[in-house]
């Protein structure tokens, strides 16, 4: 028999773990964590990061645990991450250094596990509201480091990759290592503020600050993949209301119109890729990537169906990509494409599984964003579309932020649309089996 004072104890943790705070707590811990990683990696080094997110992972095991009741097994991660993980981790054994592989692969699980423990403690708008105080912060440090950096000290400070450029007004990294990075998170950052000022969720003159800041380290970071993201997105939110304001009945009718026009317009963007690219102003960094594709692609030839094994970021010295680094000599850390990065380490077979991924989380957040009336449904599809866009030029999706927020959101569409709703059992919470106690 358990003494009283043990049982006590034991309710008294298990209410904490259990508690909304701890759970909001944690949610600004982990987005906090994962989106300053390059900051943390070069003050601190890299093991106080991987110690960081190992720790996380055991909390967030233990939140589950203590939630297990409000929490279906069923529904915990959608099928298409783990199938891709599950890829992932068989491509360790043909991979040509298994450790390295392996230790990447525990790396890729460990951010997605955060993000699953994320999309089960926290609802849409409390992800939003957490995500907009992280990125607040965040992005008013980089403001700070660059005004230090480039105006006050007029001096770069090399460990954090800042250049001190901002009295040139650009290109400026912040704290996220590249003005690429810089400008990806922006680009959330905008659409996270935005939708806190359409739901009121925060003061009005928080968010205008808010989006005047996102917007500003955006156009100093004069990364040419802004603008594509920024007309990506917009096209996106007028087709969102446009389908939010089109009767019930003709919104099928408008969906696949909308869908047709999409498909006609990666066609033409891809044989008017030239011309776009010349009005774009990035030429020289284009072309750098074209010949990495090349080669990337050359190499996917030798295995193209299951790929040369997982490492999500290259490795430097390992197979093959310190040979097609060779080849063009550079010192490349990624494909800087997401799709062609996920063909070369896990062959068709992964890149078919990926797209499965991505694609079936962005259908079911735009139809629960499209049907629903709270603005706050949009966030989902949105953040899906920015990943996506970006994924073209970057590899940001496989790692770090960008998986994060990849899994969070196929967690967040799978709560809202699923075929697991259609085997729902009566008498459950959400209509779903729970997890034994």
């Amino acid at each position: 028999m358990t003494p009283p004072e043990i049982s006590g104890t034991h309710g008294r943790f298990t209410a904490l773990l259990s508690s909304a705070d701890l759970a909001r707590a944690y949610t600004l811990t982990v987005f906090g964590a994962v989106f300053a990683s390059f900051a943390i990696e070069r003050i601190a080094g890299r093991v106080t990061y991987v110690s960081i997110v190992a720790g996380l992972c055991v909390l967030g095991a233990a939140i589950l645990v203590a939630r297990r009741r409000e929490i279906s097994l069923l529904r915990l991660v959608p099928t298409t991450v783990v199938l891709f993980l599950g890829w992932a981790l068989a491509s360790v054994f043909w991979s040509r250094d298994p450790g390295t592989s392996l230790a990447s692969w525990v790396t890729t699980l460990a951010v997605a596990f955060l993000a699953v423990v994320i999309g089960h403690v926290r609802d849409t708008l409390q992800t939003v509201r957490a995500l907009g105080d992280v990125l607040r912060t965040l992005l008013a440090v980089s403001l700070g480091v660059e005004v230090l950096s480039g105006v006050l000290l007029d001096i770069p400070f090399p460990f954090l990759g800042v250049q001190g450029n901002l009295a040139e007004l650009g290109p400026v990294q912040g704290i996220f290592g590249t003005r690429n990075m810089l400008g990806f998170v922006a680009v959330l950052a905008l659409i996270t503020f935005l939708i806190e000022y359409r739901t009121q969720s925060v003061r009005t003159g928080v968010s205008l600050a808010s989006v005047l800041l996102a917007g500003g380290l955006a156009a100093f970071s004069d990364s040419p993949t802004v603008l594509v993201l920024a007309v990506g997105v917009g096209l996106a939110v007028a087709a969102l209301a446009l389908v939010r304001h089109t009767r019930p009945e003709h919104r099928g009718a408008l969906q696949l119109g909308l869908g047709a026009i999409v498909v006609i317009g990666v066609i033409a963007g891809y044989f008017a890729r030239h011309p776009i690219i010349a009005w774009l102003g990035a030429g020289t960094d284009f072309a750098m990537r074209v010949d990495l594709w090349n080669v990337m692609v050359d190499w996917v030839r030798f295995e193209p169906v299951q790929g040369w094994g997982w490492y999500g970021a290259w490795s430097a010295g390992e197979y093959p990509f310190a040979y097609i680094n060779f080849i063009l000599d550079a010192s490349h850390a990624t494909g800087l494409n997401a799709y062609f990065d996920v063909l070369l380490q896990l062959g068709w077979v992964g890149l078919s599984l990926f797209v499965a991924l991505a694609a079936i989380a962005l259908v079911r957040a735009w139809l629960a964003a499209s049907e629903r009336r709270s603005v706050v449904y949009a966030w989902t599809p949105l953040i899906l579309i920015t990943l996506l866009i970006d994924s073209m030029f970057e590899s940001f999706t496989l790692v770090g932020i960008g998986w994060l927020m990849l899994v969070l959101c196929a967690v967040r569409a799978g709560q809202s649309r699923s075929w697991r709703e259609r085997i729902d059992a009566p008498g459950t919470e959400g209509g779903l089996p729970h997890l034994a106690g």
